[in-house]
């Protein structure tokens, strides 16, 4: 895992006492909250709904024991005891006082975290693949190459006032688990004849537009990324509306000028670029990459898990659903639901993340990540220790067994706490999970992933779901539209759209009778939902969801 240096301990320092001077004058009145709104967002600081929000970011999703210790201690002190982690990888506090925020600050600076960057208009948290490092699929990790990103962008003098805001994922394996092509720039990293590389999207984005990215590379060199990114993100920079905050994401810019057009702009640019990197940011990702060494791997005996599995119904269950193959003999990668029946989505308390912290560190070489389906992920994990993980997950009510099913649900905050939503998202997420729990039908039915958007902007990711679920305001009234088929992997699509809108006492029935009808149609247990989808189309889903229609057809 990256240690900090002292540069970044007195940059941290620095800017944490100049905010600190901010708050001050924000609350003896010199500053208006005007004046102070883009002060406050340079530093992870929003308005919500009814409080300040306090967004700090995990760079790629990964931290360890001390730093998931202190998240707990943010929890405790300054808000209500518990955090929200997000769809990018960041953990969000929604009640902190003004007064108390550069405390908060000071308080992650002392385990190298911070706020910076998580909002404004400028390169957001790196996110990369939450198996990183782990999985058995992995072509290498992808986490070295978001650390150099996150060190590249991080005050970069050119890329602080952008049109609007810039998001990047990397992902290491073929099996795209970071959403890639939903992203301003997506990157894949690939091998060919013994040489490392990327496959470089771009203008992928969901929001009022969704959009999936395009191919501007499929063949990067490895020691031609950090100037290759330069170029994509200036030219965007030079190009990118500025007239209408909703047409300026690089999507639209690729869209309006065609990608053929932006890639000849940023091929032109990359000749200049190119001069300017002497190679010493190859130098850091070396020295970067010694930071991410394996952990020393254990052998020991796998008989308690064997017991375990073979014996325990409860404890099957759970490893069937969310232990996911280790490229390490022995180990398995741990996910943790935060996405128990009824709870919301992706809340976890003061004493939930401790106990993850201290089961990181007396099983998981230390090591914790957060999906951006808001879960956390033990990443490594000797199998010896799986029984006793799950026994102290029970107790503290982490051990849903859940993961990838239908009560696995990435949900944004909505209009219980956000300002731009114009719907609920947390209750219809917790009616859905407790419906189908209730009815103890989601193992049967397999994997399906609902996301949940309470507006336009998507947070939730609704438009790449299995199901998706929008939350719109229709004359005073909840209404949620529905899109089926979405895809957030390697094969992204953007889902189609059904029809009108269902009340919010109509929605979890309508996702009842999507389910039934999967269930009618899949041609064996194996097939999933996408799978059945895609062999089938719309039509029969429809059907189901608007039984008129087809009699007054008739």
């Amino acid at each position: 895992m990256y240690s900090y240096s002292e540069f970044d301990t007195a940059f941290l320092a620095k800017r944490n006492a100049q905010f600190r001077a901010q708050v001050e004058r924000r609350i003896a009145g010199n500053l208006t909250e005007d004046e102070f709104k883009p002060l406050r967002l340079m530093n992870g600081l929003y308005l919500q709904l009814h409080a300040y929000m306090l967004r700090v970011a995990i760079p790629y999703g990964t931290l360890d024991s001390a730093k998931m210790r202190k998240l707990a201690e943010l929890a405790e002190r300054w808000d209500k005891g518990y955090g929200h982690f997000t769809t990018r990888q960041n953990i969000q506090y929604n009640w902190p006082e003004l007064k108390d925020v550069p405390d908060m600050l000071d308080a992650l600076a002392e385990v190298g975290m911070h706020a910076i960057q998580t909002s404004g208009n400028t390169i957001r948290n790196v996110t990369a693949d939450h198996f990183a490092g782990a999985a058995a699929d992995e072509i290498a990790d992808p986490r070295p190459v978001a650390e150099l990103l996150r060190q590249w962008s991080t005050d970069h003098p050119e890329f602080q006032f952008m049109p609007r805001k810039f998001k990047i994922a990397v992902t290491g394996s073929p099996n795209d688990r970071a959403v890639t092509k939903a992203h301003d720039i997506g990157l894949r990293m690939l091998e060919r004849d013994g040489a490392r590389g990327f496959e470089v999207i771009v203008g992928g984005g969901l929001g009022r537009t969704p959009m999936i990215g395009k191919v501007i590379n499929n063949f990067l060199p490895e020691a031609d990324l950090l100037p290759y990114l330069e170029a994509v993100v200036s030219v965007w920079n030079q190009i990118g509306r500025r007239d209408n905050k909703y047409k300026a994401r690089i999507k639209i810019t690729v869209h309006e000028h065609g990608i053929d057009e932006i890639r000849r702009l940023v091929e032109e640019r990359f000749v200049e670029t190119r001069k300017t990197f002497s190679g010493v940011d190859q130098q850091m990702l070396r020295e970067i990459e010694a930071h991410f060494a394996a952990p020393a791997f254990k052998s020991a005996s796998e008989a308690s898990f064997k017991d375990a599995y073979h014996n325990d119904p409860v404890f099957r269950s759970w490893a069937d659903t969310n232990l996911t193959a280790h490229r390490t003999h022995g180990y398995k990668i741990v996910s943790i639901s935060l996405k128990k029946h009824g709870d919301t989505p992706g809340d976890a308390s003061a004493d939930q993340m401790r106990l993850m912290a201290d089961l990181a560190e007396a099983y998981g070489h230390d090591e914790l990540r957060i999906s951006h389906e808001q879960n956390v992920i033990l990443p490594h994990v000797h199998v010896s220790g799986l029984p006793a993980i799950h026994a102290r997950l029970k107790e503290a009510g982490l051990a849903t067994a859940n993961i990838g099913l239908i009560s696995d649900i990435i949900a944004c905050p909505g209009m219980d706490y956000c300002a731009l939503a114009t719907a609920r998202s947390i209750p219809i997420a917790q009616e859905i999970a407790t419906a189908f729990d209730d009815l103890k039908r989601e193992h049967d039915i397999g994997e399906l992933k609902i996301k949940i958007s309470g507006c336009i902007n998507a947070c939730g990711h609704h438009h790449v779901g299995h199901i998706g679920i929008l939350g719109l305001d229709r004359a005073g009234v909840e209404n949620y539209q529905i899109t089926l088929g979405g895809d957030h992997r390697e094969t992204a699509k953007v889902g189609d759209r059904v029809g009108p809108g269902f009340s919010a006492d109509d929605i979890v029935p309508a996702v009842e009778r999507i389910v039934d009808t999967y269930l009618d149609l899949r041609t064996s247990g194996d097939e999933a939902f996408i799978d059945t989808y895609n062999r089938t189309g719309l039509a029969p889903f429809k059907t189901a969801l608007y039984p008129e229609a087809k009699v007054a057809a008739e």
